[in-house]
């Protein structure tokens, strides 16, 4: 590896980092808002917070990658272009692809982090965060009751408590619960705890009534030492969760017909699934040679760098926008699936070509050789 490429891979290594950075930061802090009302609602912890959006990130970098690796090459080469870098490179006697190895290198890296990320981590990262997810919204483990404000448990069950104590013990708790139409229950404690068991949460009680209005209007009261109340909770369990295409594996998404939950009627966006894991990275390269085959090809000048790199974005915007109408056509006629391969490799196959068909610099005119002649 020579200075030249040591040189500018580093530029390209950087610039790749932190570009991805700050689009990860950007869409994270985006995407993270959607869940700020279990924060507000249902009293996460910021530990909680964090870890569940955290989980979001391999989703993301699918997404990023490509389009980081594409903005990273265009901004570095057409910086060096301005600086006149490639034009002394170039007259040095480097060739295109010595030009252009630095960034067939960060490409080529980008291309299996883009695998392990699509075909491993991507399933098990959005399966924990779908699994989370659906134990908060439909489990109450990690609900803390908040003091001074009625919580509602369910559409039927409200649970106020005026203060909770540092050991985590519920002081004056109230219990309004209209589950049954014709006999809506209240109870209050002066003290209890929320206690997760194996059959669900519990609010245990000490020290309260049970009051219950009957059918004639009647006013029915029970004092008591100690009641347990049950949590109502989602009567779904877990192994019947119904489980995304991204949630599943690259063997469940292979063999469909023993997938579980999956009927013939759905294969359609499980194989489209399967696909986008093996295209996706693909897309990243052919954007790396669209960029790389706009910025090199013919004579490098100044003047020409904002047209090329208004050519090289369009390319790739058109190409992004293809990929993803070709997905929601391709999830109902899975015979057109081809056409998602070409669209990943013809960018590569084109951007080749015209690295290795560069143009040479055009001869003088015949009077200007003579011109020559006669003054040498």
């Amino acid at each position: 590896m020579n200075s030249y490429t040591r040189y500018v891979l580093r530029q390209l290594f950087a610039g790749m980092l932190l570009v991805s950075a700050g689009l990860t930061c950007i869409i994270w802090l985006s995407q993270s808002l959607r869940f700020v009302e279990m924060i507000v609602n249902r009293g996460l912890s910021a530990g909680t917070f964090v870890y569940m959006t955290m989980l979001l990130l391999p989703n993301f970098l699918t997404v990023i990658l490509p389009i980081a690796l594409f903005t990273v090459i265009v901004f570095t080469y057409s910086k060096m272009v301005t600086d006149r870098e490639l034009v002394v490179m170039r007259a040095a006697g480097v060739g295109q692809f010595g030009l252009s190895k630095p960034a067939l290198i960060i490409t080529f890296l980008t291309l299996i982090f883009g695998y392990i990320l699509n075909l491993y981590l991507l399933p098990e990262s959005y399966r924990a965060f779908r699994l989370l997810q659906w134990e908060i919204r439909n489990t109450y483990s990690h609900v803390l009751l908040k003091e001074g404000s009625f919580n509602a448990i369910s559409g039927d069950v409200t649970v106020y408590v005026r203060e909770r104590a540092p050991d985590g013990q519920l002081l004056g708790i109230l219990v309004h619960d209209e589950r049954d139409e014709t006999a809506p229950v209240t109870l209050m404690a002066e003290r209890g705890a929320l206690v997760d068991t194996g059959k669900g949460p519990r609010v245990v009680m000490y020290n309260g009534n049970r009051q219950t209005v009957g059918a004639n209007a009647k006013l029915s009261i029970l004092y008591f030492d100690r009641y347990v109340f049950e949590v109502p909770t989602s009567t779904e369990s877990i192994s019947e969760r119904f489980r995304e295409p991204r949630e599943r594996s690259m063997s469940e998404l292979i063999h469909l017909e023993d997938a579980e939950g999956v009927t013939e009627r759905d294969w359609g966006k499980y194989k489209v699934e399967l696909h986008k894991r093996f295209v996706s990275p693909l897309m990243g390269v052919g954007y790396a040679m669209v960029g790389l085959a706009c910025l090199l090809y013919g004579p490098i000048t100044r003047r020409s760098q904002t047209m090329r790199i208004v050519t090289a974005v369009s390319i790739m915007i058109a190409l992004q926008g293809a990929a993803l109408s070709l997905e929601n056509i391709i999830a109902k006629n899975l015979d057109l699936v081809p056409l998602l391969y070409i669209l990943a490799i013809a960018p590569m196959i084109a951007g080749t070509v015209m690295l290795i068909r560069h143009p040479k610099a055009p001869k003088a005119p015949k009077r200007q050789r003579r011109q020559k002649l006669k003054t040498a």
